[in-house]
């Protein structure tokens, strides 16, 4: 989209795009793009918000006031299910919130995977597609590139045409949205915040993501910087964790 943008600058027409993937925003460089800290495929946050969305909608027209660019802007606020607690989700695959055994936090993440399996299966079937696939061709290839960082003295592997702060964002969507796709497989009809709220509260994938935000915080490569902010994790999560580590 950001490239798109360029060729319709070029011809006279302004725009402004919303990014959801700010590190490839940075890099592309459009006149106008407002990140916004939401998951996936919801630019606008939370379906049925309708308040909320306009205020994604104005932030985003505000960059047309900017008198020059390239403009990149933060949304400051979470989408509303990710800051809401809803405790009313029971997974039928369940992880006893990401008990780590023998073979730490990445097999504990390998075995979630693998448990998961069959529900993912069974979405991708009924909906006749994923969205699996931003960083590479399976969710193996997103679990070992995350798995990368959990080295105590991890050697980051080289993606070509890619950032490492890019690469490592990409994994984790992947491995996030095959969590999500799999647990809304799952009887019960369930609400997208019952399922954050499990992701972030009961998993392996969540912690191991929290384990890479702070290798993120270590780093010298200016690519992992953005993955400590709200790039990688939602704001309420980071400050539930961050308050715990104060206590």
């Amino acid at each position: 989209m950001g490239a798109l943008g360029h060729y319709l600058e070029r011809e006279g027409v302004a725009t402004a795009q919303i990014s959801l993937i700010r590190e490839q925003t940075a890099a592309i460089k459009p006149s106008r793009a407002l990140w916004v800290p939401f998951m996936l495929g919801r630019p606008f946050g939370s379906p049925n918000e309708a308040d909320f969305q306009r205020r994604v909608l104005r932030s985003l027209l505000a960059l047309f006031e900017k008198k020059s660019g390239p403009v990149l802007e933060d949304f400051p606020e979470d989408a509303p299910d990710a800051a809401s607690a809803d405790s009313g989700f029971a997974c039928p695959v369940s992880f006893a919130a990401a008990k780590t055994g023998a073979g730490g936090l990445a097999q504990a993440l390998r075995d979630e995977v693998a448990q998961l399996a069959p529900w993912y299966d069974l979405a991708r079937k009924r909906r006749g597609r994923t969205t699996v696939g931003v960083f590479g061709a399976t969710v193996d290839d997103a679990v070992n590139h995350v798995l990368a960082y959990l080295d105590d003295a991890p050697v980051l592997p080289v993606v070509a045409g890619m950032s490492a702060g890019v690469a490592v964002k990409r994994a984790c969507d992947d491995v996030k949205a095959y969590y999500f796709e799999a647990a809304a497989a799952q009887p019960g009809n369930l609400a997208a915040k019952a399922i954050d709220q499990w992701f972030w509260n009961d998993t392996a994938a969540a912690r191991a993501f929290l384990a890479i935000r702070e290798f993120c915080k270590q780093s010298s490569d200016e690519s992992l910087k953005p993955l400590v902010k709200l790039s990688l994790i939602p704001r309420a999560v980071i400050d539930r964790v961050d308050s715990a580590g104060r206590g």
